[in-house]
């Protein structure tokens, strides 16, 4: 099986604290892939990482055989790496429907950092220019109307098309994790980063999510890393879990495996006496 995402011996400091220590990981095509660990274990600095906010300071990051280290979030975002936000990124002022559209605007342009799978993606897509839209030409209108159909047959997966022209700051707080993740789906990514996407949600919702997540790595084929504190979430859905405690492995494999590991329930529960 092919490798989506490679990670060789990547540390991170931020100025003399190490954040992130030898950090690997091989997440092969389609896999769905769980990142845990207690509380400031470094999780998010990892994502922050692939995503280019940080570069690391040693270490090789590939993404389809691209080595992505020190690109700006732009580029890796047009390569086809999707993420979402412990702590919301929604536009709150626009409606649920401009949330999605503006992801898909940010990235029906053909761009030089565009990855085979997302050249292909766009091949059928139409592409406007300014003048196009100063004038709002048949193709500016062609384009709207493609952005539009698209938003609401991601709007209908993750069942918000009953809101999709209210404004995103009266939703729900489950709702609005949702519009999050589809918001991310609609840049048409390969990879796609979830930070805690179950945080704030009730039982009901983290049920409804986990199917979500399984759905839709099958309809988009999708690898997909999580990050996850809820720990029915991680078991429930996750194929293959990596623990970091403090920067550093202490732990992967499949769920049970990691479930049992001494070190693992030591990082979460403390030693005994």
């Amino acid at each position: 099986m092919s490798s989506v995402l490679k990670i060789e011996k990547m540390t991170h400091y931020f100025g003399g604290l190490r954040a992130v220590s030898n950090f690997n990981i091989d997440l092969p095509s389609g896999a769905l892939w769980g990142l845990i660990g207690p509380n400031g274990a470094g999780k998010t600095t990892i994502f922050n990482l692939i995503t280019g906010v940080h570069n690391p300071s040693s270490g090789n990051i590939i993404f389809l055989d691209q080595h992505i280290a020190g690109k700006a979030p732009y580029q890796i975002v047009h390569m086809g790496i999707a993420r979402t936000f412990q702590n919301l990124r929604i536009f709150n002022s626009l409606s649920v429907l401009d949330n999605i559209r503006i992801a898909r605007h940010y990235t029906t342009e053909k761009s030089r950092y565009l990855t085979t799978r997302s050249i292909e993606s766009q091949q059928n897509f139409l592409h406007t220019t300014i003048f196009d839209s100063i004038f709002r030409t048949p193709t500016y209108n062609k384009v709207e109307q493609q952005i539009k159909e698209e938003a609401y047959e991601l709007l209908k997966i993750f069942k918000l098309e009953s809101c999709m022209y209210s404004t995103a700051k009266n939703l729900p707080y489950g709702m609005l994790r949702k519009l999050e993740i589809a918001r991310a789906l609609a840049t048409h990514p390969s990879l796609l980063l979830l930070d805690e996407p179950a945080a704030g949600m009730n039982p009901a919702e983290v049920g409804e999510l986990m199917e979500l997540i399984r759905f839709i790595r099958d309809k988009f084929n999708l690898t997909i890393l999580l990050i996850e504190h809820h720990m029915k979430v991680v078991m429930g859905i996750c194929e293959y879990i990596k623990v970091i405690d403090f920067g550093e492995t202490i732990a992967e494999g499949k769920p049970n495996e990691v479930a049992n590991n001494p070190k693992v329930i030591e990082a979460y529960l403390g030693k005994g006496d």
